[in-house]
């Protein structure tokens, strides 16, 4: 774990996507480091009190509403009203621990573009359900058979990149869909520098997710095979 900021002057921007996490902000927000130059909530609409508890547990936060339906027009949407040199993804439920954002992007000021995080680089997390690690096994197992990588998870909300490479790839060009997988196969396409930061895991404070897990993992699995033979 690391809370220094690394090396550069690069403005950092952390963008947090958000439906109904206003029982999870508080062992989110916190945590963030001091450095972090801008913290955005992409918030979904949220019936609870998600926005008042990002407002006063971060007075200074970026809050704007995705302006459609799913995570991935969240993520689009964030990424775009950043701006910062690099994004950092970060989820909202409290699994990832937002100190170790330094780590994450110290690979980019080795020559990478994109960071992503790993929960299973150390084999499966004591908090993980087993049927979530088999998933997320699973759609890393797919994406190395087909584009000859060594990952071990695909799947983690915790990644890190040089904003301006990401927007260059257009990563979201002719589909609706989009979240993890579908970023890091057109990050692999594109022939990116990539590579994969292992970082802790713990399970969501409160409340369930709201990605559907069976359906989600069909999905990402289709879009990796579509997106590795797609002209």
């Amino acid at each position: 774990m690391s809370i220094e900021k690394p090396q550069g002057n690069h403005k950092v921007s952390v963008v947090i996507c958000t439906l109904n996490e206003e029982r999870n902000l508080p062992f989110v927000i916190p945590k963030i480091p001091v450095w972090v130059d801008e913290v955005i909530i992409v918030d979904a609409h949220s019936t609870d009190k998600t926005v008042e508890s990002a407002l006063r547990l971060r007075p200074d936060i970026k809050i704007i509403y995705q302006p459609r339906e799913g995570k991935g027009d969240a993520m689009k949407y964030g990424i775009e009203q950043a701006s910062g040199d690099i994004v950092a993804m970060l989820d909202a439920d409290g699994q990832n621990n937002p100190e170790d954002i330094g780590e994450l992007i110290k690979p980019l000021f080795n020559g990478y573009d994109f960071a992503k995080g790993s929960r299973l680089a150390k084999g499966r997390p004591n908090d993980m359900l087993f049927h979530r690690w088999l998933g997320n096994t699973a759609i890393a197992l797919t994406c190395n058979m087909l584009y000859r990588t060594k990952f071990t998870d695909l799947c983690s909300g915790y990644n890190a990149f040089w904003r301006e490479s990401f927007l260059a790839i257009n990563p979201w060009a002719k589909e609706n869909w989009g979240y993890e997988p579908l970023f890091i196969a057109r990050v692999l396409r594109a022939k990116l520098k990539i590579t994969e930061v292992p970082h802790g895991y713990t399970k969501r404070m409160n409340g369930k997710s709201n990605l559907p897990n069976l359906k989600q993992g069909l999905t990402a699995i289709m879009v990796l095979f579509r997106e590795r033979f797609r002209g």
